[in-house]
């Protein structure tokens, strides 16, 4: 089956964008300045992108697609919550470091996302902080965590693994699974009974 140059391009805009949004902001990169960069005139950029809204629609909800994949994945083969913890922050991080442009686009740009899709965007990020906050309350009731307020730890969890992208680099001493062990021993240390 012949590939789609379509598809080859509309990808290739994807991760220039990503690498410019993260650069130098979302609303200060303009689409000519994306067509510079892919080498394409601007009026044919249009065949593969409406807008620039539509680029960062397109990162954010793969994004979040990746993130509900992993998790969802990593969970089911666990039944005890301190373990489904460790591997939802194994994956959280695997997500992150596998592509650190779109996941800075994902944490910081969503905002920038107009109706209807903001709102879906919300919801999202609800149902994905949910997953945690169940795991932590499992862990509560079958005595493996003490009783903590669910809002302010799953919101310091989150703050200890999204700024990843910010410092992890691919040559350096960490890999992804290394990051995601200390973390998972610093936050659940401080978690357990």
């Amino acid at each position: 089956m012949p590939k789609d140059p379509t598809i080859k391009r509309k990808d290739q805009i994807t991760q220039i964008a990503q690498n410019k949004f993260r650069e130098k902001g979302y609303r200060a990169v303009s689409m000519r300045e994306l067509a510079d960069h892919v080498g394409i005139e601007a009026a044919s950029f249009y065949n593969h992108f409406d807008s620039k809204e539509s680029i960062l629609k397109e990162i954010c909800f793969r994004m979040a697609d990746e993130f509900f994949k992993g998790i969802e994945a990593a969970i089911q083969k666990e039944k005890f919550p301190d373990k489904q913890l460790t591997r939802a922050i194994k994956s959280h991080i695997h997500v992150i470091t596998s592509n650190t442009d779109a996941s800075a686009v994902f944490f910081h740009d969503w905002r920038y996302m107009s109706e209807p899709f903001l709102s879906q965007f919300k919801e999202l990020r609800k149902k994905y902080e949910a997953i945690f906050r169940k795991i932590i309350q499992e862990g509560m009731s079958k005595n493996i965590f003490d009783k903590l307020d669910e809002t302010f730890t799953v919101l310091t969890i989150f703050s200890s693994l999204n700024w990843v992208y910010e410092w992890y680099d691919p040559k350096g001493k960490f890999t992804p699974d290394q990051i995601a062990e200390n973390l998972s021993k610093l936050i659940l240390d401080g978690m357990r009974k």
